[in-house]
């Protein structure tokens, strides 16, 4: 009888994993040209040599995150239980993928947060801050840190956040999230260059997902995941989608109609609030973007 060894996918790379099985690291396939496994999965694989497996099972999953266009879905990462979104005073961030990526972590039942780095550039952290400060209004925590210039401080602030948490950190280039991660994991660089040459991935080192456990302790979980600009949503149905936008919740019932869109309909509860100024236009307007693209999936 074949016996299958526990495991838990740590890097992914096309349709090349790795996992760890107590320490051991294990290059790992799925059968055929199935691609639903995550970095973050605990998962059985059945040994083809003893360094290789095949993945036979994945285990159930506390929660999976990812982002999907209209013909595939991305998986990001499974079994986290919180999302830090990294942003800067400089380059400049996109509202949208901050956005996004809330609703995503609303809809995985995922906390969210957001790390404001590069708070050292002084002119443009008051006008960084005003731009955050609708999703602060919405209960989502901003931590302000300087990777750079005060890393001790830096670690001080996230590391309490970070323990006992499968967390994942996501942000466009240039946000200083590589930054972070080689401050939080202080052997990130020699354990990408580990995993890089197990995945024989070259030098594309920026182009997968590695989770890493910091700090010692084995239920402290982080995953870095590489910086992309676009955060596609159209696996999210539409009442999952009314769901996902927490600032809905007050008036979900209280509409006209029960299946009220909350788009154009007359008596609209939804629509009354962002009349009113209790729910930002701009969360609005990207709900019904979010509507839309969830009506063109192909997949």
């Amino acid at each position: 009888m074949n016996e299958y060894i526990a495991a838990t996918i740590i890097a992914a790379h096309g349709r090349h994993y790795l996992a760890d099985a107590d320490g051991a690291k294990l290059q790992c396939v799925t059968r055929g040209k199935k691609t639903n496994v995550a970095v973050g999965d605990q998962v059985r694989l059945l040994m083809t040599s003893p360094n290789q497996g095949v993945i036979e099972k994945i285990d159930e999953r506390a929660s999976l995150l990812y982002r999907s266009d209209q013909y595939k879905s991305k998986l990001l990462a499974a079994n986290v239980t919180q999302l830090f979104i990294v942003v800067a005073t400089e380059p400049g961030f996109a509202d949208d993928l901050i956005s996004r990526a809330l609703v995503a972590a609303d809809a995985a039942g995922i906390e969210a947060r957001i790390i404001l780095n590069k708070t050292d550039v002084v002119a443009a952290l008051d006008k960084t801050r005003e731009r955050l400060q609708p999703y602060a209004a919405l209960g989502y925590p901003i931590h302000e840190v300087s990777a750079r210039t005060r890393p001790e401080e830096a670690v001080a602030s996230l590391m309490p956040l970070l323990r006992g948490q499968a967390s994942i950190l996501i942000g466009q280039s240039g946000m200083g999230k590589s930054s972070l991660i080689n401050l939080l994991v202080p052997d990130a660089e020699i354990a990408v260059r580990e995993i890089s040459a197990a995945l024989d991935t070259g030098k594309h080192t920026t182009t997968f997902t590695r989770l890493y456990h910091i700090g010692g302790e084995p239920d402290t979980v982080i995953i870095d995941s590489p910086g992309f600009q676009e955060f596609g949503l159209y696996h999210l149905s539409e009442g999952m989608l009314e769901r996902a936008f927490r600032e809905f919740a007050p008036y979900l019932g209280g509409c006209k109609f029960y299946n009220c869109r909350h788009l154009i309909e007359p008596s609209c509860a939804v629509l009354a609030a962002v009349e009113a100024g209790q729910i930002a236009r701009m969360r609005h307007t990207l709900y019904g973007q979010l509507l839309h693209e969830s009506a063109q999936t192909l997949y």
